[in-house]
């Protein structure tokens, strides 16, 4: 079983994200390699808000075929090279996650693996009852 939860006395997440979560009862447990915003034909779009979306879509399609929803993501870490702005950074992770919000935590570096490569996603996710 997934629990989520934002402690009382903590702060409120200041983005789409919970300060933690619980898991009982896990079968299964994905960690996934860094996603980059790269498609099947190795394009990768130049905008950075483009590359995040296709990240994530890529966590999406490594899930399906681990058969696990959404919903069974439990943490993420985003690297960024380029500036997102915040708010379009959050409006994308909320219309990803939807309800099912995952612990995530951002972090600004100098490089990714390769010089186009903007954004990357590690993530992780369970199967539990």
């Amino acid at each position: 079983m997934i629990t989520r939860r934002n402690p009382k006395n903590v702060h409120e997440p200041v983005g789409p994200y919970v300060h933690q979560i619980e898991i009982s009862g896990a079968t299964k447990l994905l960690h996934l390699s860094g996603q980059i915003g790269m498609d099947r034909e190795n394009n990768i779009p130049a905008a950075v808000e483009a590359q995040f979306k296709l990240a994530l879509e890529n966590i999406e399609l490594n899930l399906e075929e681990a058969n696990l929803p959404k919903k069974n993501i439990t943490k993420i870490v985003l690297y960024f090279v380029d500036e997102l702005s915040g708010d379009i950074r959050r409006e994308i992770l909320s219309d990803f996650f939807g309800e099912f919000l995952p612990t995530c935590t951002l972090i600004y570096v100098k490089a990714l693996a390769s010089p186009k490569i903007k954004v990357e996603i590690d993530a992780w996710a369970v199967d539990s009852d």
